[in-house]
């Protein structure tokens, strides 16, 4: 068994930042994973999420096993779905979409995915899921038919990420969406971070790495990048 959520609480306790790089297996390009991996190994990250809002691909095994073979860092689903569930990874972010109304994000996938969970030797981490407004319309607004809080709600965020910690998820993920046009306002994430106990994720329209930093003093415990690595595996090399 893992213990990849006591390693992020201890960090969170030791102020040390986190970084995952979010991989969506519909967008792999097979024949250059060697090279993204070389990236990866090259990169600050300390975890790997795999998954997307609507992922089509059934390749998610062989990915995280080839991905393993060579990266040494903890494997985490960040599942749109319950068809994402890889026993080949080492954690499950088990999602409840708090900041939208549609049951079908808030329990139903969750029920589905139960059963299929029981089977595995995944590390379960309930994590409550907001979706901030960010310019345009994400994927996970599009496939989820709900709609983004607020940017400027700053007190409605506070109030559903604290409701998510009280109905005892261990993580809240403020999320701008993939290839979001802006970010998550840092004074949300401020106001989250100062108000919750458990550890607070970050992700969403982060351009580059002083958007990282920027998050980090907001008071982020652990930061997602995604499209802006897919664009340009050279991210973190410049």
């Amino acid at each position: 068994m893992t213990n990849i959520y006591n390693e992020i609480v201890q960090s969170k306790t030791e102020s040390k930042k986190l970084l995952a790089i979010l991989l969506d297996p519909d967008k792999i390009a097979w024949e250059n994973l060697d090279n993204l991996i070389l990236k990866i190994n090259q990169s600050p990250a300390t975890h790997i999420f795999i998954g997307g809002s609507l992922v089509e691909s059934h390749r998610i095994d062989e990915l995280i096993i080839r991905l393993k073979r060579k990266i040494n860092l903890p494997m985490v689903l960040f599942p749109g779905n319950p068809s994402q569930i890889s026993n080949e990874a080492d954690a499950i972010l088990f999602l409840s979409l708090l900041s939208g109304r549609n049951p079908e994000y808030l329990i139903e996938h969750q029920v589905k995915a139960a059963p299929v969970l029981r089977q595995t030797q995944l590390e379960i981490i309930p994590t409550a899921y907001l979706l901030i407004e960010s310019g345009s319309e994400t994927a996970v607004a599009r496939v989820s038919g709900t709609k983004p809080m607020d940017r400027t709600s700053l007190d409605l965020a506070l109030a559903t990420a604290m409701a998510g910690e009280m109905m005892g998820n261990k993580l809240v993920y403020l999320e701008a969406g993939s290839g979001a046009k802006q970010a998550v306002p840092l004074e949300m994430i401020e106001l989250v971070a100062q108000n919750i106990r458990i550890p607070l994720i970050v992700g969403g329209g982060i351009v580059d790495l002083q958007g990282i930093q920027n998050a980090y003093v907001a008071g982020a415990d652990l930061v997602v990048i995604g499209t802006a690595f897919e664009n340009n595996i050279n991210f973190f090399n410049e």
